[in-house]
């Protein structure tokens, strides 16, 4: 069974004189420990197929399933739980809280699931000595450089080891040498941890690192292209906890 699947899924905004299809009739899956890449220019539904995978949005029309489950039988409780336990998610922006420290932004999400404080603390350190970041554990946001910026936020989307990964133009505003630090750091959780990310990009090397490359265009997939590299198996989620 894939860990993803999503069957007929549109999106339509209203909002404004006249309606807005951003997504259309789309159809995709993604196994376990699969790393997929949606390419495509901008404005084609990137953006708003990322929301709708990881339940950020509802569709209009079709259907989505994360590990057997289907989002759209969920009330907001349900879906906010589902998101802070099983999808991490990484922005273009980095997201990070100004007023917390380096740790504190990769811990919070552990602390929303009432992780103790200590032990909290303790797996966010780990994160981000493992990501090249242990010497900047009490610095804030304002005090990092973009790349460390980005790299908080890869450790924050990982650190209650979810079983799927979503990336949102996460090199965006990085130079050529930080954006190749970040993709590096991707494969690498992807490889070792086992999960499976799903990442829009605009960048041909970023979007070489998947698997498969799903193109879209006017907010439908147009084309998808395998590479070879096979998909990682590991059981590093049945030991969560």
């Amino acid at each position: 069974m894939s860990l993803l699947r999503a069957e007929g899924i549109g999106k339509t905004y209203t909002h404004g004189e006249a309606p807005v299809v951003a997504v259309r009739e789309v159809d995709l899956s993604l196994e376990k420990g699969e790393f997929v890449a949606l390419t495509g220019p901008s404005g084609c539904g990137k953006s708003t197929l990322l929301h709708l995978c990881g339940g950020m949005d509802y569709p209009t029309r079709g259907r989505i399933w994360l590990d057997g489950c289907d989002l759209g039988s969920l009330d907001d409780g349900s879906l906010t739980r589902i998101r802070r336990r099983q999808i991490g998610f990484v922005f273009q922006t980095f997201n990070l809280l100004p007023t917390l420290t380096a740790v504190e932004n990769t811990a919070l999400p552990l602390m929303l699931e009432g992780v103790s404080p200590d032990v909290a603390r303790h797996k966010a350190t780990g994160l981000l000595e493992r990501v090249g970041l242990g010497h900047r554990l009490g610095h804030y946001p304002q005090q990092l450089s973009g790349g460390e910026m980005q790299r908080v936020g890869i450790a924050r989307a990982v650190c209650h080891q979810p079983l799927l990964l979503l990336a949102d133009e996460p090199t965006g505003n990085l130079d050529s040498a930080n954006g190749a630090g970040v993709l590096k750091l991707l494969q690498e959780l992807n490889q070792s941890l086992g999960i499976s990310v799903l990442l829009a990009t605009h960048s041909a090397e970023m979007a070489a690192a998947g698997q498969r490359v799903l193109h879209m265009v006017d907010g439908r997939i147009e084309s998808e292209l395998r590479s070879r590299r096979p998909i990682v198996r590991t059981d590093a989620h049945d030991e969560r906890g």
